[in-house]
């Protein structure tokens, strides 16, 4: 515990005033992503807890802030819909043991395979979602139940309110620094939006309360009659009377306990037909997860300039996710919109994020009525000041003087991510494209300069690497019939990275000698050596150093 507090001077101060700050952005975040994934609201927040405060003290990047996240609520979605909650449970807990693996494996340093035009593109993209996400908070109750944007004064009001956070937020820094002018914003606008609600019939101004009864009304519209739902949301939401809305839109709860200990739940049975259901969703869940978290430990290193530790990192998620599902939790990842506040409003150390989840579960036993009164154009006013501030808009004026490949990776990636919703599988892709494109590049740089000996050997002397995209140059640069008897293939200035190049060597010395020719491979590094020692079904060829082709010394190529 001593660790959280050993900070530089006044940081603890920004810590605890930022880790507030992000608690009170997390509260409708974690509420809107459990509806996602079909689980109760507190579901969400509890969730949110224990993510936040064990991957704050057990992962690998400072100031980063995890909680329930709606990438993993996606996965999870199809599982609670078809087999319930009860195996949402030991799938969180499996997907944390997974994530302890990936970090004990150390493979954490794979996030460094990922291009920097790759990287440009996710932080676009999510710049983009996260300003979109925005739109479902300007949306209200239409006559038959249904969600539709608001008009007329309320809008206005609405817009009023998000733009005086917004000028908060850029203004007050300007004057002081010593209250994080998000939270500044946040109690201003609640002020106002209290004292405007009081005033005025029908509560003209959303709140946090309003949007949990919007969205437990709407789904009790969308409920089937007389089905046996599995969504925690549209059950709740089914069975309202007007006196029960006001109990939907509280956030209130008691201490969270671990779910095979509570009545409510009927723990899934252990055995091998529950692992072939949940085992899938794991891998998934483990994932997007860590892809999530490991690239927003990238962004946050560069924004900071200090660096991270990524098998820590996954480590620290591992943990928070299993004791998320012990504890009856949807699981979750790193948050990227929140982390960026989080960094914005000063904090910098492990306590930011620990104070942000005490300050959420505080919020749930204690001060839940005061919470649902912030309003949401705060938090809308908040986000889009995090999608300002995230966007590259330097990467526009980039776009004529980046290699084209670059730029089109950086679309795919940023398109994906805006129109698919899916960050990890955008990040997949774009380093899936930007490999082949590199492959694609680096085969053509295969070459050969030829000459000839005092004693009438050829020489081949090859540039470039020889791996599975270069072989069809590495077999084109060869004149078996008209080659004389000797042939020499020099790798001073190259080097076989695969099993396509060792074949394609192969391959070469089958055709040399069925010709009658000998084929000799000099200055091979150690590591071509080994591989070639490896292929037993290699025809031989001679490796041996012969003074008479002056060759000294090996060197790596």
């Amino acid at each position: 515990m001593l660790q959280l507090l050993r900070a530089p001077s006044g940081s603890v101060k920004n810590d605890v005033l930022s880790g507030l700050t992000v608690a009170l952005a997390l509260v409708p975040e974690a509420i809107a992503f459990a509806f996602v994934a079909g689980v109760s609201p507190v579901i969400g927040l509890y969730s949110a807890f224990f993510i936040g405060l064990l991957a704050a003290v057990c992962g690998g990047r400072p100031g980063m802030i995890s909680g329930a996240t709606g990438a993993m609520a996606v996965v999870v979605t199809a599982l609670v819909a078809t087999k319930g909650v009860e195996y949402l449970f030991p799938a969180v807990v499996l997907c944390g043991l997974l994530q302890v693996g990936v970090g004990l494996l150390r493979l954490g340093k794979l996030i460094r395979m990922v291009p920097h035009s790759v990287m440009l593109g996710f932080v676009n993209g999510l710049a983009i979602v996260i300003g979109l996400a925005q739109l479902g908070s300007f949306k209200a109750l239409g006559e038959n139940s249904e969600l539709v944007f608001m008009s007329g004064g309320r809008l206005w009001l609405m817009l009023g309110l998000v733009a005086a956070t917004m000028a908060i937020i850029w203004g007050l820094p300007k004057l002081t620094k010593a209250v994080p002018a998000s939270l500044a914003a946040i109690l201003t606008v609640t002020l106002a939006s209290v004292a405007i609600n009081s005033s005025s019939e029908g509560r003209p101004v959303a709140t946090v309360g309003d949007m949990l009864k919007t969205n437990a009304a709407a789904a009790a519209a969308l409920a089937p009659p007389g089905d046996d739902l599995t969504r925690a949301d549209a059950e709740v939401a089914s069975r309202l009377t007007a006196a029960e809305l006001e109990d939907a839109a509280s956030i209130a709860g008691g201490l969270p306990v671990p779910f095979f200990m509570d009545e409510q739940y009927t723990p899934a049975p252990l055995n091998w037909e529950t692992l072939t259901v949940i085992f899938p969703y794991a891998i998934i869940l483990c994932g997007v997860g860590l892809i999530e978290s490991l690239m927003t430990l990238t962004l946050i290193d560069e924004i900071t300039e200090t660096r991270g530790k990524g098998n820590r990192e996954c480590v620290g998620q591992g943990v928070a996710n299993v004791v998320c599902g012990l504890f009856g939790g949807m699981g979750g990842c790193a948050m990227i919109g929140q982390s960026l506040i989080n960094v914005n409003s000063g904090g910098r150390g492990r306590l930011s994020g620990v104070v942000a989840a005490v300050c959420l579960l505080a919020f749930v036993l204690f001060l839940s009525p005061w919470i649902v009164q912030i309003p949401m154009a705060a938090l809308v006013g908040v986000m889009f000041m995090v999608v300002i501030g995230t966007f590259e808009w330097a990467s526009l004026k980039m776009f004529r003087k980046m290699p084209w490949a670059d730029m089109a990776v950086m679309v795919l990636v940023a398109g994906y991510t805006v129109f698919m919703h899916d960050l990890a599988t955008a990040v997949i892709l774009g380093v899936v494209v930007s490999a082949l494109v590199f492959a694609w590049q680096h085969a053509t740089h295969m070459g050969a300069d030829e000459s000839f000996n005092e004693y009438g050997s050829k020489i081949y002397q090859l540039h470039g690497p020889l791996f599975f995209a270069s072989v069809s140059s590495f077999r084109e640069m060869f004149d078996v019939q008209s080659d004389p008897e000797d042939v020499v293939i020099d790798f001073y200035y190259t080097r076989v990275y695969d099993q396509s190049g060792l074949e394609a060597i192969n391959k070469l010395a089958e055709r040399y000698e069925a010709a009658g020719k000998r084929l000799h491979l000099t200055h091979l590094s150690a590591e071509c050596r080994e591989l070639l020692d490896r292929a037993d079904d290699f025809v031989e060829v001679n490796l041996s150093e012969d003074p008479q082709y002056h060759v000294a010394t090996d060197r790596l190529g």
